[in-house]
């Protein structure tokens, strides 16, 4: 499978760590629900964002293993914040985590929204993924072997 990062002149560079947009071919879509700051006793990662944003992420690259991709194979992120004031700490987050996954520092779209709270009021951040899985090539067909030339001529005689 082969990831086509979109860079289209009229929009200029993204403003931030993703990309305006990806193309993929020969694929199976994963889709992974939204994973919180928790992790996977049951555990709060922290009571603040770059904690949970962390953890988060991890929960994403652990719910991608078990479908056979890494987060290298995520074409799209969507994160919900519950407040304005915590963008700073989630890109900060970021910045600590994605050079171990994107080293080549080409990321995934990302669409990050603002929204009044999550279904528990002490979670901060919740990231969304879509990740394509190649889908592995058939193996060649083999061709039946041809009947001796003399075979041939005798089956057309009858």
């Amino acid at each position: 499978m082969a990831i086509k990062v979109l860079k289209p002149k009229e929009l200029g560079q993204p403003l931030g760590m993703y990309s305006h947009g990806v193309a993929a071919r020969g694929s199976e879509l994963v889709v992974v629900a939204g994973q919180v700051g928790i992790d996977g006793a049951g555990r709060l990662a922290g009571t603040d964002v770059v904690s949970q944003t962390r953890q988060a992420l991890e929960n994403v690259r652990i719910v991608l293993a078990a479908a056979g991709c890494t987060l290298r194979d995520v074409v799209r992120f969507q994160t919900f914040l519950t407040r304005a004031e915590d963008i700073d700490g989630f890109m900060q987050a970021r910045r600590e985590v994605f050079p171990r996954y994107f080293a080549d520092g080409t990321y995934p779209p990302n669409t990050l929204v603002v929204v009044s709270r999550l279904v528990r009021p002490e979670l901060l951040v919740e990231i969304e993924a879509m990740a394509l899985k190649p889908i592995p090539a058939a193996p060649p067909r083999r061709k039946a072997k041809a009947a001796p030339r003399g075979a041939r001529a005798a089956r057309r005689r009858r």
